[in-house]
């Protein structure tokens, strides 16, 4: 009887929720930036849990049963399904950020090119482009967005504690790299989530542009 108590209490995956992630998903594949099986989407369910995609599954592929339910701890409730080894990685931003209501992490490939290129870099900046208003908080093109670069690492456990030391100190980050894999960004709905991935997609084309452009 306590165990059945329990179990009423684990929140499930919602309609809303499965939809927006299945979408999510669809909309980084159809812009090329989740290859393969690349990439891990979420979205907020209350202060303890999180819905994600399971892992090893094509984004553009996802249906509602891809979905399931995860505590802080990166813990999967009530399921046999396995989330991605990333998992901490998105349930560090919701436990340190109690506004943000989606977390996507995509395999960008010129975000990937421009954080091996910046081998010796901890920090990718950009500065005076009229997109930065796009972000909220940067209500002109006169600002500077910089995106911490984490060393790549299967040690997800040690790189979630490093990731939110970080965003301890730099609670403004808007997104963050690991170098060679990809990135993450999120927002306060799935639409800030994804308007951030597209305004960041801009931003490093951008650059790469300018530095082939520049001859490196």
């Amino acid at each position: 009887m306590i165990h059945f108590l329990l179990a009423a209490l684990i929140p499930v995956v919602s309609d809303q929720a499965a939809d927006e992630i299945v979408k999510a998903g669809q909309f980084l594949d159809k812009a090329g930036l989740c290859p393969a099986t690349a990439g891990n989407l979420s979205v907020r369910l209350s202060s303890e849990y999180a819905a994600i995609s399971i892992s090893g599954k094509h984004k553009g592929e996802l249906t509602s049963d891809d979905v399931l339910v995860v505590d802080f701890q990166g813990k999967p409730q009530n399921t046999t399904k396995k989330p991605s080894a990333e998992t901490l990685l998105h349930t560090v931003i919701y436990s340190l950020f109690e506004d943000v209501g989606a977390v996507l992490h995509h395999h960008t490939l010129n975000g990937t090119v421009l954080s091996r290129l910046m081998a010796n870099e901890k920090s990718f900046v950009t500065e005076g482009y009229e997109i930065h208003k796009a972000f909220r908080g940067h209500p002109t093109h006169e600002s500077r967005v910089e995106i911490p670069i984490f060393e790549n690492s299967q040690d997800y456990p040690a790189l979630a504690a490093e990731v939110a030391a970080y965003l301890q100190e730099h609670p403004e980050t808007l997104g963050f790299f690991l170098r060679g894999h990809g990135l993450y960004t999120w927002g306060r709905d799935m639409r800030e989530a994804k308007i951030r991935v597209e305004t960041f997609e801009y931003l490093f084309e951008s650059e790469i542009k300018m530095r082939m452009l520049r001859g490196l």
